[in-house]
This record gives C-alpha cells, sequence and structure tokens, in this order.
C-alpha cells in the first residue's frame, strides 16, 4: 500500500458524521414525553439490584454505611449522566454514545462504541431474563427447574444446566411489545414501574416504623459474640458500629453500587422518538438517577435498621429482614415487586438495543436491512433481530461468567461520551466569522494567554492534551490497582508514580481549562469543564481495571468479530464516505451542472 493510500485509509477511520447530515430523515413516530424518559430510566435502572444487592453489600463490605456508599455511587453516576444529557440536548438523534462518538471523534470509535453497546445490552437482557424466570420457578417450587433438569440436562462447559424456554419465550414476547409501538411499550413500563415504586415505598415505611436505631450502633464484642461458630471459629464481620469495614469498606462498597446505576442511557437513545427531546432527554436523566438514588438510599437504610448487617442474607435480603421483624407474609409483596422490578429491567435492556443497530445501520456500519421501519415508525427488523439473539443466548448459555463482559461495554461507552464532550466543547464552530477568524490566527500564543474564542489550533491543542490525560488516567488507575500493598506500606516508588501522575492530570486539565470553548449553547451543559468528564473518565476506567483477565480476553474475542464486520462491510458500505465521495465529485465537476442541479440550487 503506497503512502497516499495508506494516509487514505487512516483518515476514512476518523471521518466524522455531521450534526444534520445530508438527506437523512428521521422515520420515528415522536410520541414520548418526558414522564415516559424518567419512567423508562428509573424502569432500567431501579431493577431487581435494589432486592439484592443492599443485603450483599451492606453484610459483606459497607454494613451500615451502605448509605453512604450509594451516595458516592450517585455521585459517580451523575458525572456519566451530565455528560449523556449535554449530548442528548446538543444531538437529538437515535443511537446514544454511538452516535456522539461519530459527530465527535469518528467512524472507527463509533463503531467500536456501537458494538460494545450491543454487547451490554444482548447479555443484560439475556441474564435478566433468566433471573425473572428463576424467580418465578422459585414461587411455583421450582417446577421447570426439576423438569427440565430432568429431561433436557445440557451438562456442557459454557452451556446452562438446562434450556430456559421460559427466558427464551419472555424475550421474544416484549420483542413483539416492541415491535408493534414504542407509545404502547412506555405504557407497560410506566405500570410495571409504578408497582415497584409502590412496593418499596411499603418497604421503606416497614423498615423506619419497625427498625432499631441500635442496630447502627453495634459493638465489636456483639458482632463477635454472635457470629462464633459451633466450634469457635469466627467469620469476619468488622468492628461493629456505623462503618464495620472502615470507611475502605465503604468506598469498596460504592464501586460495587455503581453498577445499581447502570441503565440511565437507555433515555439518550430516544432522541428521534421524544415530542421534545432537547428538553426532555436531560430531565429524563438527571430525574431518574435522582429517584434511584432515594430508593437505593432509603431501602439500605431501612434494611440495616430493620436486623443487624452481619444478619442479612445475601440472596434474598428483604424476605429475611421482614421474618425477622416478625412480618413474614410480607415476602409476597416484596416477591411481586421483585418481578415488576426484572420486567422493567428486562424491557430497559430490550429497548435501547434494536434503536443502535437501526442507527448502525442506517450509516451503513451494519446490514442495511435491519434500519426497515414498520408504519408506526417502530424499528421492527432490529427489533426482533435482536430479540432472537438474546434469546437463543438465554436459552443455551450459562450467562455468569460473561456478565462482567457487560460492564465492559457500557463502562467504556460512558467513558467514551466523557471525552467527547471535553472535544465537542472546545472545537471550532462552523460559522463564516470563525472561519475567517481560523485563517487569521497564525500567530503563536502562550496557554496562559490563549485567544478568546476557539481557532484550529486551539481545538488541537486541547484533543491532545485530552489523550495525555487519557494516557495518564490508566497510568494511574493500573498503579492504584496492581500497587494497592506498596501503597498501603508507604514505599517510596509508589508514592512518587501516584504524585507525579496526579500532578500531571491537575496540570492538564488547568491547561484545557485556559483555552477558549465553543460560543454554542445548548439548553443543557455540563458544569465545572474540564474537572468533571476527566474525574469521570478516571471512575470509569478504574472499575474497568479492576475486572479479571478472562472477562478481557472474552471481550477480545467479542472485539474480532467486530473488526471482521466493520472492515469486511462497514468502512466500504460506510453512508458518510458515500457523502464526501459525492460532495468531492461535485466541487471536481463544478463547471459541468446539469439542467437538475440548476433547477434543485434554484428550489433551495
Amino acid at each position: 500500500m503506497s503512502s497516499a493510500g495508506l494516509k487514505s485509509f487512516l483518515l476514512s477511520l476518523s471521518r466524522r458524521k455531521p450534526l444534520e447530515p445530508e438527506g437523512e430523515q428521521s422515520t420515528f413516530n415522536r410520541c414520548l414525553t418526558t414522564l415516559d424518559l424518567v419512567a423508562l430510566g428509573v424502569g432500567s435502572t431501579l431493577g431487581a439490584g435494589v432486592y439484592v444487592l443492599s443485603g450483599e453489600v451492606a453484610r459483606a463490605t459497607s454494613g451500615p454505611s451502605i448509605i453512604i456508599s450509594f451516595f458516592i455511587a450517585a455521585l459517580a453516576s451523575i458525572f456519566a449522566g451530565l455528560c449523556y444529557s449535554e449530548f442528548g440536548s446538543r444531538v437529538p438523534k437515535t443511537g446514544s454514545a454511538y452516535l456522539y462518538s461519530y459527530v465527535t471523534v469518528g467512524e472507527l470509535l463509533a463503531f467500536i462504541t456501537g458494538w460494545n453497546l450491543l454487547l451490554s445490552y444482548v447479555i443484560g437482557t439475556s441474564s435478566v431474563a433468566r433471573a425473572w424466570s428463576g424467580t418465578f420457578d422459585d414461587l411455583i417450587g421450582n417446577v421447570m427447574a426439576t423438569f427440565f433438569g430432568k429431561h433436557a440436562a445440557m451438562g456442557l462447559p459454557g452451556l446452562a444446566p438446562y434450556p430456559d424456554f421460559f427466558a427464551a419465550g419472555l424475550i421474544m414476547l416484549l420483542a413483539g411489545l416492541l415491535a408493534f409501538g414504542v407509545k404502547e411499550s412506555t405504557t407497560v413500563n410506566k405500570i410495571f414501574t409504578a408497582i415497584n415504586i409502590l412496593v418499596l415505598l411499603f418497604v421503606i415505611i416497614s423498615g423506619f416504623i419497625k427498625g432499631d436505631i441500635a442496630n447502627w450502633r453495634i459493638s465489636a464484642e456483639t458482632v463477635l459474640n454472635a457470629t462464633v461458630g459451633p466450634n469457635g471459629s469466627t467469620t469476619d464481620f468488622g468492628v461493629g458500629g456505623f462503618f464495620p469495614y472502615g470507611f475502605d469498606g465503604t468506598l469498596a462498597g460504592a464501586a460495587t453500587c455503581f453498577y445499581a446505576f447502570v441503565g440511565f442511557d437507555c433515555i439518550a437513545t430516544t432522541g428521534e422518538e421524544v415530542k421534545n427531546p432537547q428538553k426532555s432527554i436531560p430531565l429524563g436523566i438527571v430525574a431518574s438517577l435522582l429517584i434511584c438514588f432515594l430508593a437505593y438510599f432509603a431501602v439500605s437504610a431501612a434494611l440495616t435498621l430493620m436486623m443487624p448487617y452481619y444478619e442479612l442474607s445475601v440472596q434474598s435480603p428483604l424476605p429475611v429482614a421482614f421474618e425477622y421483624i416478625g412480618w413474614g407474609p410480607a415476602k409476597y409483596v416484596v416477591a411481586v415487586g421483585s418481578l415488576c422490578a426484572l420486567s422493567t429491567s428486562l424491557l430497559g435492556s430490550m429497548f435501547p438495543m434494536p434503536r443502535v443497530l437501526f442507527a448502525m445501520a442506517r450509516d451503513g456500519l451494519l446490514f442495511k436491512s435491519l434500519c426497515r421501519v414498520s408504519s408506526k415508525g417502530s424499528p421492527v427488523v432490529a427489533t426482533l433481530s435482536s430479540g432472537i439473539v438474546a434469546a437463543i443466548m438465554a436459552l443455551l448459555f450459562d450467562l455468569k461468567a460473561l456478565v462482567d463482559m457487560m460492564s465492559i461495554g457500557t463502562l467504556f461507552a460512558y467513558t467514551l461520551v466523557a471525552i467527547c464532550i471535553l472535544i465537542l466543547r472546545y472545537q471550532v464552530g462552523g460559522s463564516e466569522d470563525e472561519e475567517l477568524r481560523i485563517s487569521k490566527s497564525n500567530t503563536k500564543f502562550g496557554c496562559l494567554k490563549p485567544p478568546s474564542s476557539p481557532t484550529a489550533s486551539t481545538s488541537s491543542t486541547v484533543t491532545s492534551l485530552t489523550v495525555f490525560s487519557i494516557v495518564c488516567v490508566i497510568a494511574l488507575t493500573v498503579i492504584l490497582t496492581q500497587a494497592m500493598d506498596a501503597l498501603a506500606k508507604k514505599e517510596v516508588w509508589s508514592l512518587v508514580c501516584v504524585s507525579i501522575l496526579s500532578f500531571t492530570l491537575v496540570v492538564i486539565i488547568f491547561l484545557i481549562w485556559r483555552h477558549p470553548q465553543n460560543a454554542t449553547r445548548a439548553s443543557f451543559m455540563v458544569p465545572f469543564l474540564p474537572a468533571l468528564p476527566v474525574v469521570s473518565v478516571f471512575i470509569n476506567v478504574y472499575l474497568m481495571v479492576q475486572l479479571g483477565g478472562e472477562t478481557w480476553i472474552r471481550y477480545a474475542v467479542w472485539m474480532l468479530v467486530g473488526f471482521i464486520i466493520y472492515f469486511g462491510y462497514g468502512i466500504r458500505n460506510s453512508v458518510q464516505k458515500q457523502r464526501l465521495l459525492s460532495s468531492q465529485m461535485r466541487i471536481e465537476t463544478i463547471s459541468g451542472k446539469t439542467d437538475k442541479d440548476i433547477i434543485k440550487e434554484h428550489k433551495f
């Protein structure tokens, strides 16, 4: 390949989609309100985790200080949520983080983001469907597990113990509902979300009525006596009090609780189906995160007040807690709430999946047949195709080993959206005055005395600084993860490395802050730029680094499949490539215009 060909190939990987592409028209029906988006975000985020996660984290990691863990996790989540909110108001189109990446950093990274989102949505849908099936089976006495385990056992590595026909059927039922129409789907979602919130209110009020503040003040001696085994051995449940595992335990709990707030990004995929996306999307994201935080905070407080943290059940904390206070029948109310929460969580996982598929197919990066819509404007082919894939996974595979891959996909999308906001806010605008100003801005300037408005030079500098900041963040998170013992022992080399990287990161943030921002305003804008997106990137990358080696190997296989599709199909069929080629041809043949072209220009 010649140097010119190589340069052309590399440029094709970074081609960006304009905010208002020529010839692209929305085929969706704008019928969703702000309330629909809030219900969608709450239903997707406030899933079954609220019924299980609180007991698991409180018992083994945080104790009663789990309420602070949820507060820290909510703060970390709101950073990502604010970045999504600004993009939702600037780019009111379907595609979520995939589209935001495409208009900001280029085609290849956009495809990687979209492929990651599809991974997290497919695995999320399949795992939630299996959880729904398992919960329902528990209520009816494990009839399905017993029957299929006896007559259709698979027993192969990587496969489930038995085919879960109920979970697969549930996915196809919801796929049919989503294909029928978005308004009908969101109506069902609002009903289930309302029931879920009512059940949680019952749990919260019950906990505060029957709770005892003494459960937040348990002494170390009481913990020791209560956890002594029959042979004199003890289990380590900390030292009692509000922080039984110390503040380190609270922070470790916050890292786990962060995943409880994953799901709000489904709101960002509705850009072309909302009546007023510039207002509704930011409001829907922020409101849903706030409601979810209040629910998690109150439920975990009620749970740890009802019974001592070290006696909480990991599998079924709320039913066990109600048994503890003498309200045994309340477990049936909890079961109804749990099934409703799983239903909304399943709908929340399935809702954005076909929309990302549709957006990628419309741009030519995936197969064109996936962007066909129904008469009601629903992406019917993408919905049914993604539903079939998720149903097959739920039917056959053991998903426990794959759930961590879902985290990589989501965290990668969060990271790239934060980076895109940082780049977008310092980019040059498209007006003629700004272009004239850019052509005149050949004089060099220092970072301490930049021009009053963005130029090509300042935009390029900020992009370079952003790349350096990401390198620093990755290095810092790797050291914080791998050298934790050395830092605890205050070894000099570890302290020096962390100090240098932290100082470099602060300097980079300061240098970016000194550069001029784009004057274009949006209905919602991320505050505290550039610090907030960098902090969001740090949190997401830190959580990604915590994941195990086997998870990264499986992720690499998934990405290899994606690259085969992109370089075998997407890069050649890209609609943006065709736009650029056609505009290039128009420029080259400007003197040879046809009458038809002149008529079109006249009409315009």
